[in-house]
């Protein structure tokens, strides 16, 4: 299983591993339809659509005829959005509870302290939703208080102390406004990783298991690649299950290519934490492997991912032989139109998926051109230098690694 047999595609496996997101699947189809449309027409090549054959994972299937040839793709997403669902089902008062235990875990760890000494952005990212609900509450004990006055005006005694009626009503009115202020989504997400000081909950374990052997499954398939895509915390979740499938080896011998990308990944949030002993282990063990290839996309423009941080190297676990991951910058501002990341520089979130969109000022980095083009990831990218600032150095306090 080498890059010097595997370096053109005819078929290819995609598995997607979302983030930490509650939505249906079916919202990453329609974004990789609606944005390959637009980047076939920017960059002149061929991409179509059409619904997956067969059981198992969500997913469809797309053709592309793209660097004069045409490549058969299956693309499924891997679901662990019930799982999301689950986590976020809390009241409001556990959502406060919930946002004590998130501050205290990352304070008193030191974590934090050792992230800020990366990138500003994500801190900043996950500062947000603390300091908006303490915003709300404030809001709303402010309105109890003015509600209080004014009812203590008829004289009645006690009376005032009915303003407190008012302090749910307006929680729960920004509660039912999350979708655009996020403030609840982002404190569940933070809060599900700190809840396990970063160890993955049972739960989600028996998913990345379940994961690891559809990957295997198709690594047996009659296909030129396995690509596996993490994004944002759906990275941290692909270098478990990879590692883990590398493990259990060995891989077929005369196999497709097994390739890596991640794309505005948050490992650092998860692997700076005390008990993120499994990442660790392997963020070390993936980086040296050979039988991978593993790109790291990001880009300073996305304030929600650590851009351009060497996941495994900031963490201090990597290997005197490390071979992984290449890093490599997006560069909105420079494969975005002026005006189009005008339009987009202060949409934080919908920067954070401009991985899975289409640029107008196309780079070396295509989405579609990874996952539909005629080329294996580490083909493309063959010869690339890792970006010229990226970060290297070790950051975070701890560095044990489980067994």
């Amino acid at each position: 299983m080498t890059e010097t047999v595997q370096q053109r595609v005819r078929r290819r496996r995609v598995f997607y591993i979302p983030g930490y997101d509650p939505i249906h699947p079916r919202r990453y189809r329609e974004l990789y339809r609606k944005e390959g449309r637009a980047q076939a027409k920017i960059s002149g090549y061929d991409l179509a659509l059409t619904p997956k054959t067969g059981g198992g994972a969500y997913g469809w299937h797309a053709v592309g005829r793209i660097e004069g040839a045409q490549v058969e793709s299956d693309i499924d997403v891997l679901v662990w959005s019930d799982i999301v669902r689950g986590s976020m089902a809390q009241g409001i008062w556990a959502t406060y509870g919930q946002l004590l235990r998130t501050v205290w875990v990352y304070v008193a760890s030191g974590a934090l302290f050792g992230l800020m000494r990366l990138r500003k952005g994500p801190v900043i990212a996950a500062l947000y939703p603390i300091l908006m609900l303490l915003g709300q509450l404030a809001l709303a004990l402010l309105a109890a208080r003015l509600l209080g006055a004014f009812l203590a005006l008829s004289g009645l005694p006690l009376i005032g102390w009915l303003g407190l009626g008012i302090i749910w009503p307006v929680l729960d009115r920004f509660r039912r406004a999350d979708n655009r202020l996020f403030a609840y989504y982002l404190m569940h997400d933070y809060a599900y990783s700190a809840r396990w000081n970063g160890a993955n909950p049972p739960e989600l374990e028996t998913r990345m298991a379940a994961f690891r052997k559809t990957i295997a499954a198709a690594l047996n398939d009659d296909v030129d690649e396995v690509l596996v895509v993490g994004h944002s915390s759906g990275a941290h979740l692909a270098v478990s299950i990879l590692a883990d499938l590398i493990r259990g080896g060995p891989l077929p011998d005369e196999g497709p290519a097994l390739s890596f990308l991640s794309l505005g990944q948050v490992v650092p949030m998860v692997s700076f934490l005390p008990g993120a002993g499994r990442l660790r282990a392997d963020l070390h063990f993936l980086s040296a492997r050979k039988e991978l290839t593993w790109v790291d996309v990001t880009a300073p423009g996305d304030g929600c991912s650590f851009a351009l941080c060497d996941p495994v190297a900031v963490t201090g676990v990597a290997p005197d032989n490390q071979r992984w991951p290449l890093v490599i910058s997006a560069a909105f501002t420079q494969t975005l139109s002026p005006a189009r990341w005008k339009a987009l520089r202060w949409r934080f979130f919908r920067l954070h998926f401009q991985y899975l969109c289409a640029f107008d000022r196309p780079g070396d980095y295509d989405y579609f051109r990874i996952t539909a083009g005629s080329l294996t990831l580490g083909t493309r990218y063959a010869g690339r230098a890792p970006s010229k600032s990226m970060i290297a150095r070790p950051a975070s306090r701890y560095r044990s690694m489980a067994a």
